[in-house]
């Protein structure tokens, strides 16, 4: 059987991913990075929930502490000098919640586990559609990666998949629901971990994408 990873950060992008290696894959691998994010506690109590909902053994399941991004900063979800922002409509310019060069620093760390298991595809919830201004969303970016890939892994038999990446919110939301994923578990705040805050970036395009979608989101907000 092919051998799959899904990098599963908890929020709702990368669940769907989940949902869908599921239903194409029967040896799945889940991996999660510990980045220093402010809200690190409750994604992997996310990424945990998924993991059972979906029966991966801990043996098939990872966690790497990248931790170090938050003695580098300059991003307002791993420096506490910088606040979370409230979002302030859609824009094309790069936001403050941009953790610098993050996505090549996971990709590389997943590439290297992907080599050790055997495992073939990466799945990752990289979604350009409602957030361009994230450099390390654009699927260029993704194409230009399965180049170093192939040249710097010992088969170079290993892809990155990205099927929401040109996805809008609303459409996440059907097609989980369509896959029965469970979105109660996951968890999409960049500021808070009792209560979503409904206010930053990541909370007003999910509270938008269940809206559009005609779906209560199942997630409790302050």
């Amino acid at each position: 059987m092919e051998k799959v990873i899904v990098l599963l950060s908890g929020g709702m992008d990368s669940l769907l991913c989940a949902g869908i290696a599921m239903k194409n894959h029967d040896d799945l691998y889940f991996l999660h990075m510990n980045y220093g994010q402010k809200t690190s506690e409750k994604e992997r109590s996310s990424f945990n929930q998924i993991s059972d909902f979906y029966q991966v053994p801990n043996s098939k399941r990872k966690i790497i502490d990248m931790t170090f991004l938050k003695q580098i900063g300059g991003s307002s979800l791993t420096d506490e000098s910088m606040d979370v922002k409230t979002y302030q409509g859609d824009s094309t310019l790069i936001p403050d919640s941009y953790v610098p060069f993050r996505n090549s620093i996971i990709l590389s760390l997943a590439v290297s586990w992907a080599e050790v298991v055997g495992a073939t595809k990466l799945y990752i919830g990289a979604n350009h559609e409602d957030s361009p201004g994230y450099p390390d969303c654009r699927p260029s970016y993704y194409d230009a990666f399965n180049k170093v890939i192939k040249e710097g892994t010992k088969a170079g038999n290993i892809h990155i998949l990205t099927p929401v990446i040109s996805m809008k919110k609303k459409d996440i939301v059907r097609q989980g629901l369509d896959l029965g994923v469970p979105f109660k578990l996951s968890w999409s705040c960049y500021k808070s971990t009792q209560k979503a805050c409904g206010q930053c970036d990541s909370c007003a395009l999910r509270l938008r994408g269940f809206k559009e979608a005609g779906v209560i989101d199942p997630i409790d907000y302050q």
